[in-house]
């Protein structure tokens, strides 16, 4: 089980001048979560190279960021004065929700592609991806300084404090961005379902998953910012249970997530357009659709319904 809220004392019986870890960190769950994170983190390679969707090249990549984070910290906690496999933890375990999300903004822009519906989101897709994962890279960048001040900072009060508010500077930065994001893919769910044009299962599956697990993110990133508020002796930070709960479970749930529904199962390389795609029928409902999307009428013609004009 992850440590609880303990001095850590050196071999002599005194205490180091700086402890990187404010508790006994956990080597049995460090180990675990590092050969969870990378059987799921295997299976989205292969899936990736099956699918030929190499817009997930992000999101396979923060599950890296995630195995070497916890074979680090495996390490880190049998040698909690060293900075290295620290630093190392503590920067890619922070930074991958960051990798995350990259792609699956790239999602969302690819789903609106492939059903034709850009006139129903109210951001442009061209400028969609662009928006955000501009966005998610600030936000990146801004919780690597951060992160790697805090890292470093070795008891300096200033650094560490600086280190702080950049941190805590990126993870806002995420959680607008990704608030407005969930706020746009909400937009054109609506939109689209109330157009009456064709709205394949697979599709609506793929936007529930997406929901459920840019709900996960969001909550890490939460939880994070009220860690990082709460400062160096807060209650969070000094209690390695809250890491493994609110962040690492999560983010695993996250990853494994997108294995039962792989984005590259339903957009295959992201430059499909459902209604040219004769091999998705979704058991016969796609054959109540004409090829412009719409559902047909009793003359045979399809006709976009009043609610979807937007």
């Amino acid at each position: 089980m992850p440590g609880n809220s303990t001095d850590l004392a050196s071999g002599n019986g005194e205490l180091p001048k700086y402890q990187l870890y404010k508790y006994a960190p956990s080597l049995a769950a460090a180990i675990l979560f590092t050969i969870l994170f990378l059987v799921t983190t295997i299976f989205h390679t292969f899936q990736m190279i099956k699918f030929r969707s190499w817009y997930w090249i992000p999101f396979v990549v923060g599950g890296y960021f995630q195995v070497v984070g916890y074979a680090a910290r495996s390490v880190s906690s049998q040698h909690t004065s060293t900075l290295g496999p620290y630093l190392i933890q503590t920067l890619l375990v922070l930074l991958a929700p960051a990798v995350y999300a990259a792609s699956i903004y790239m999602v969302l822009g690819r789903i609106i592609a492939s059903l034709d519906g850009e006139r129903y989101s109210f951001i442009r897709r061209t400028w969609l991806t662009k928006i955000f994962v501009g966005g998610d890279v600030l936000s990146f960048l801004t919780q690597s300084a951060g992160g790697g001040l805090l890292g470093s900072a070795d008891g300096d009060i200033d650094k560490m404090h600086l280190g702080e508010n950049l941190v805590i500077i990126g993870l806002f930065i995420q959680i607008i961005f990704f608030g407005v994001f969930v706020i746009v893919a909400i937009v054109f769910h609506f939109r689209y379902s109330k157009s009456g044009r064709y709205f394949p299962a697979m599709h609506k599956r793929l936007f529930t998953f997406l929901y459920g697990c840019s709900i996960l993110i969001l909550i890490r990133s939460i939880f994070r910012t009220v860690e990082y508020l709460q400062g160096e002796k807060g209650y969070f930070l000094s209690r390695e249970v809250f890491l493994y709960i609110f962040e690492t479970f999560l983010m695993f749930i996250v990853m494994a997530a997108f294995n039962f529904c792989h984005p590259g199962e339903v957009l295959g390389n992201g430059k499909h357009v459902v209604s040219e795609a004769t091999s998705m029928t979704d058991g016969g409902e796609r054959a109540n659709y004409g090829p412009d999307g719409y559902m047909l009428d009793s003359t045979g013609r399809g006709t976009p319904s009043t609610a979807g004009r937007y």
